[in-house]
């Protein structure tokens, strides 16, 4: 018998296709253009053979510093959907829209969601945390806003846009409560985790991991030498013997703060984009799940050596305050249970 959580969201997701334009179909495949790999991946699963999709930002590729050729502009003209992340994520994509003189239906995935601040030290006032998909509880708000356009577009195969949509988010479930009991296992101690650029706000709120990163939200950004001198004194005090690097990323600078630290290079964490289908993050949820993974293997071998201080000591904020020293992204609250079905 279905539960009054999954009627509420059927009920929402089909207001959402209601209220979404209509898309005339011919019967062939809907072209889609999605603007990086995470969204075309997603798109593929709920669409599946009724949707063409078009990714500009392909595997391994970096939305944040990515710059549209003719091609793009092509497809986006050519599309019936584009499917955007939004919270500013891509900066080029009004350049784009304009270049293409795009008619088609924009779908902003992050719709719905509350976004998370980032208090940047070195600007002026607050902005926003694009990267909500690094929340598994955020994918789902994705997969609604998706769902939702392609039933509108595609008036002819709704059913089969829900069904895909319904077992996406089983899985999407599933994996969250894998993730929590994989980082619940951690030593409390060890839940301090040092990446590229802060990409990993979201992910830490989840699961109760801070993160400290030397760059910003954008990869554009460069770490001046006071934040890394900033964040080696942070990882000598706290005795943090692993950083990660990125596959979108230039790992120069890691290496270098690993030198300095003596700490070492715990793995590649996968924060903006997929792998290529030979990587081991093909797929959102591979994504998802390989991160979590690489972290837990590195951070469960290191806890040993550090002396517990227990989960949160010495670590203030509440979740949603935004950017503390280094850019770090303080635990909010303890673990919670896996999601109720």
């Amino acid at each position: 018998m279905p539960t009054s959580r999954a009627l509420l969201t059927s009920a929402a997701v089909l207001a959402l296709a209601l209220a979404a334009p209509a898309v005339a179909q011919t019967g062939k495949p809907i072209p889609v253009v999605a603007t990086f790999s995470i969204l075309g991946d997603m798109v593929k699963r709920i669409g599946g053979k009724h949707v063409a999709v078009t990714t500009l930002v392909g595997p391994d590729g970096d939305a944040h510093v990515y710059q549209p050729a003719p091609a793009d502009a092509r497809a986006v003209s050519e599309a019936k959907i584009l499917v955007v992340n939004g919270l500013q994520f891509e900066g080029w994509l009004d350049r784009l829209i304009d270049a293409s003189d795009f008619r088609g239906v924009q779908v902003v995935a992050t719709d719905g969601i509350e976004p998370l601040a980032f208090d940047d030290e070195h600007d002026q006032g607050d902005i926003l945390d694009p990267h909500a998909w690094q929340s598994l509880g955020n994918a789902v708000d994705y997969v609604d806003n998706i769902t939702a356009a392609l039933a509108k577009a595609d008036p002819a195969n709704p059913a089969d846009f829900y069904r895909n949509r319904a077992a996406y988010v089983a899985e999407i479930e599933a994996l969250d409560a894998e993730i929590r009991e994989i980082v619940a296992a951690l030593p409390a101690e060890s839940l301090i985790v040092v990446t590229s650029h802060d990409a990993f706000q979201y992910f830490g709120g989840e699961y109760g991991l801070t993160f400290i990163a030397p760059q910003g939200l954008s990869t554009e950004s460069e770490a001046s030498a006071k934040d890394v001198a900033r964040l080696i004194q942070q990882i000598r005090e706290r005795g943090i013997r692993a950083v990660f690097i990125e596959n979108i990323g230039d790992a120069r600078l890691l290496n270098q703060i690993a030198n300095e630290t003596g700490a070492t290079i715990g793995g590649t964490l996968y924060p903006d984009a997929l792998s290529g289908p030979d990587g081991p993050a093909p797929t959102y949820l591979d994504m998802m799940r390989h991160n979590a993974m690489t972290l837990a293997q590195a951070l469960a071998s290191q806890g040993s050596a550090q002396p517990s201080k227990g989960r949160n000591a010495g670590l203030p904020g509440t979740r949603g305050t935004g950017r503390h020293t280094a850019h770090e992204v303080v635990t909010r609250t303890a673990l919670s249970p896996a999601l109720a079905n």
